[in-house]
């Protein structure tokens, strides 16, 4: 007797190709790359704050928002002319101080007569006289992981010279200044 050919109520089992399995696979792991990639970003560049102040002008003004690179001080250390964020002495209860490094780990500091000398030479960073020397006013040798911070407008800045933040240590470093959002007086643009 011949088998019926007619409609069938039984399920023919489906494969599943491995092409299938494949490209599944690539988009789950392109999906989770993409969040990966931006949740890195995003922790290590897309830290912003605002300066506070007046001690970095004409570079940064008071209330303009900044973008800061944490990741570049965990594969590097801060360079002379770095624009920095900081808490002094990790004081948690502050704001975030911006200033700019004008002297690196063991290098020797001194301001007399209203210049500041590193290394018995003038520092190139600092173009106005210093009317308070503050702790720098007798040489001393920055230690390993500390570094001499100075306002681009000294005049106006809290910064290095202040017995109350003295050298910034590189763990109290949020990171450094890499862009500033425009503002009224200055327009956008990575800072230098």
């Amino acid at each position: 007797m011949a088998k019926n050919k007619g409609l069938s109520f039984y399920k023919r089992k489906k494969k599943i190709s491995s092409v299938h399995v494949r490209e599944i696979f690539s988009w789950i792991f392109g999906v989770i790359a993409a969040v990966f990639i931006a949740v890195v970003l995003n922790l290590y560049l897309g830290v912003t704050t605002s300066v506070v102040g007046v001690s970095m002008e004409p570079t940064l003004y008071n209330g303009q928002k900044i973008f800061i690179n944490s990741f570049i001080y965990l594969i590097s250390s801060p360079k002379k002319g770095d624009v920095v964020v900081f808490l002094p002495n990790g004081n948690e209860n502050t704001h975030y101080y911006v200033k700019r490094v004008v002297a690196v780990p063991g290098d020797r500091v001194v301001i007399l007569g209203g210049i500041l000398y590193v290394n018995g030479e003038e520092s190139p960073w600092v173009s106005e006289k210093l009317a308070d020397a503050g702790i720098a006013a007798n040489e001393f040798v920055l230690e390993n992981g500390e570094y001499f911070c100075i306002g681009d407008n000294p005049g106006n800045s809290e910064d290095s010279r202040s017995a109350n933040i003295g050298p910034v240590k590189e763990i109290d470093m949020l990171g450094k200044v890499w862009f500033r959002a425009p503002c009224e007086e200055e327009g956008m643009g990575f800072v230098k």
